[in-house]
């Protein structure tokens, strides 16, 4: 792992537990085993430092959203793909879940950023958009549909992640989502 990487993962990490507001540079700098100077090196401010963490997560997670989406399949089982690779990706990456949880609305994500993360959904996007030419999901605009699939799956991470979760059913939680966006 270079530096640029052991900076990035460090403020990852303490980002998360401490939070986004509650953690100087000079700690993730001590978490790194580096000077501050070295870190604006690399970047210019906490919040660019902020911004190279969520681009590069948006990153991933349109690598493994790629794999989800086929023209040749129906909607309604592109659309429990998606809602499940998304739902495992964060699971099995909670540090990101963390970090993306408390960025929601937040001023500090800059609009080249969020580009980025809107560019790792565009596959979801097409799908929206195929489902309603086909008339199988609501003619509703995208944006309030990505807003509400979004927020289903922002609740359910949080719900899963609750100290007293007993397998809570995905399939369940799909099945609600799909019959409210289903025309």
């Amino acid at each position: 792992m270079n530096k640029k990487e052991t900076i990035l993962k460090a403020a990852l990490e303490l980002l998360v537990e401490n939070g986004i507001h509650a953690t100087p540079v000079s700690a993730i700098a001590k978490k790194a085993n580096t000077g501050m100077g070295t870190i604006y090196n690399y970047f210019e401010s906490k919040e660019a430092l902020i911004n190279a963490i969520y681009v590069a997560i948006k990153e991933e997670e349109k690598k493994v959203l790629d794999t989800v989406f086929n023209n040749d399949l129906p909607v309604k089982i592109q659309f429990e793909k998606y809602y499940t690779i998304v739902i495992e990706f964060f699971t099995k990456n909670k540090l990101y879940f963390g970090f993306m949880d408390q960025l929601q609305a937040s001023p500090i994500i800059t609009n080249e950023s969020k580009s980025v993360g809107y560019n790792a959904i565009e596959g979801a996007i097409s799908l929206l958009i195929k489902g309603k030419n086909e008339h199988i999901i609501k003619n509703i605009d995208n944006d309030e549909l990505l807003q509400f699939i979004g927020g289903s799956i922002l609740s359910y991470l949080r719900w899963i992640n609750l100290p007293d979760h007993n397998n809570k059913s995905l399939k369940n939680q799909i099945t609600l989502v799909w019959d409210a966006i289903k025309e």
